[in-house]
């Protein structure tokens, strides 16, 4: 039996509810209030530190997001024939507010300031680990586990991290669970292929610091260990859809590309591989454009091609949730919906797509030297910060109370991070115990590392350049 009242609860941190309906809305206002939801309008989706107020930032994205994932869950919704009686609201909203804080992890400069991160902890941060001492089996293990870690940032799983520490958003659990794109924990092993759920876990898709917590949701929600939410697979849907022709119109913007070489693209490389669906879609809507007189050109060819294919991948997928409702509500359909036929049309339309973007975008010489520009902020922010995971315990603890102690540029450096970040240690410190000193030397600097991420994570892509700027002296 599906039963969705196992799944959409009511359960939360603190201040429950006892109305569906005013949890739902509670939820999204505290979502559509948050900082960290304001600060995407000034983070990368492509192109970094753009002045130009069209070109896609990670909010603009986010919001295309909900929306498609809004259009998937009614459509659903209609093929259940309602199977969610009392719960359809809740099923479209949760969806979409979902598909709203996707991206609510993700660092300045992109996937490009992910990649960042992680190089310089394992250059800079884990040869300071290595320094602690570990005579106990557990705490050897605990320290290969914390390696694995901080080595593994990740947007997804600090998006997790912003709505249950930083922000503290107290959403439901079935908000927060949604969430959770992949299922496996940074300090875990990446599975290999053919490995049970490989496709669910391989990204990480929470922290220890919120392994706990993410254990606790999931009995509540009746969601196995590696096993994803069922809403999950709609938002993820949503944001593949989104990526399709977003990225090609917002090149055209930017003058990287021109309308007649977007088409010509796509028309050489669906003949080429013997598409037909795609191919149909971009000559008719071409021809269409073309009719307009030039400044329309361009808006028109994107406007159709965006309806036409949004249209009938959200039909597609939500078919696909449908005929394999059981497994998607269980949490163990162990793929994404787009990739799940391979033989398909549309995966084939969408692979083109990729193709080019990854081609005459992302690998585009302009695009490239704001990504090093990134790398070049993001290293030398993480490199100023670096005393701060230098300091004792002692030394730390004696800092955050505001005492004084020898590294006066320790002092000053605490002093910029925000308190909420401060907070959010100081809450995770408090829990691990002082019975075993190496252990609790071994997580209190992991903690520390993580304060020091989640600040400069935290940062838009300007904030960092001018932080960047002013610590430096440029």
């Amino acid at each position: 039996m599906i039963d969705y009242s196992k799944k959409i609860r009511l359960d939360r941190e603190f201040y429950s509810s006892n109305n569906i309906e005013v949890s739902v809305e509670s939820d999204r206002g505290r979502i559509l209030s948050s900082p960290a939801l304001r600060r995407l309008q000034k983070r990368t989706q492509v192109f970094a530190l753009e002045l130009n107020a069209s070109i896609r930032t990670r909010l603009t994205h986010s919001l295309e997001v909900a929306q498609t994932a809004r259009f998937i869950a009614k459509s659903i919704l209609k093929k259940l024939d309602c199977e969610l009686e009392g719960f359809e609201e809740a099923f479209v909203s949760i969806s979409e507010m979902t598909s709203l804080l996707h991206d609510i992890g993700n660092p300045p400069f992109g996937h490009f300031g992910e990649q960042s991160i992680n190089s310089w902890v394992e250059k800079n941060a884990v040869p300071i680990l290595d320094e602690f001492k570990s005579t106990s089996n557990q705490n050897k293990s605990l320290k290969e586990m914390i390696k694995k870690d901080i080595c593994n940032y990740d947007g997804n799983a600090q998006a997790i991290r912003v709505i249950t520490k930083l922000q503290r958003l107290n959403l439901s659990y079935t908000q927060i669970l949604s969430v959770l794109k992949y299922t496996r924990g940074a300090y875990e092993d990446k599975p290999k292929k053919g490995e049970k759920l490989d496709y669910l876990k391989k990204k990480p898709g929470f922290y220890y610091s919120e392994k706990g917590f993410i254990s606790t949701i999931q009995k509540a929600l009746h969601v196995k260990s590696g096993h994803r939410f069922p809403l999950t697979y709609i938002m993820e849907a949503a944001d593949d859809i989104s990526y399709l022709t977003a990225d090609l119109e917002d090149s055209v913007e930017k003058g990287i590309l021109s309308l007649d070489e977007v088409y010509n693209l796509i028309k050489s490389e669906c003949e080429k591989e013997g598409e037909d669906y795609l191919l149909d879609v971009i000559q008719k809507r071409y021809d269409q454009a073309k009719k307009n007189d030039k400044p329309y050109q361009f808006n028109m060819f994107f406007t159709l091609i965006r309806a036409s294919i949004v249209t009938a991948l959200v039909s597609y997928v939500s078919d696909i949730y449908v005929d394999n409702h059981k497994k998607i509500f269980d949490g163990e359909f162990n793929y994404a919906l787009l990739d799940y036929d391979t033989k398909s049309k549309y995966f084939k339309a969408i692979k083109i797509l990729e193709k080019i973007s990854q081609k005459y975008i992302y690998e585009n010489r302009d695009v490239q030297t704001l990504e090093l520009q990134g790398y070049a902020i993001i290293n030398g922010l993480l490199d100023i910060y670096k005393p701060l995971l230098r300091l004792s315990s002692n030394d730390f603890a004696k800092l955050v109370k505001d005492e004084k102690i020898e590294c006066f540029i320790s002092m000053r450096l605490l002093r910029r991070i925000s308190q909420k970040q401060v907070v959010a240690y100081n809450s995770d410190v408090a829990k691990i115990g002082n019975e075993d000193k190496e252990k609790f030397e071994i997580l209190e600097w992991y903690y520390r590392v993580r304060l020091v991420i989640d600040y400069i994570s935290g940062m838009t892509d300007d904030f960092a350049l001018h932080e960047y700027r002013t610590l430096s002296a440029i």
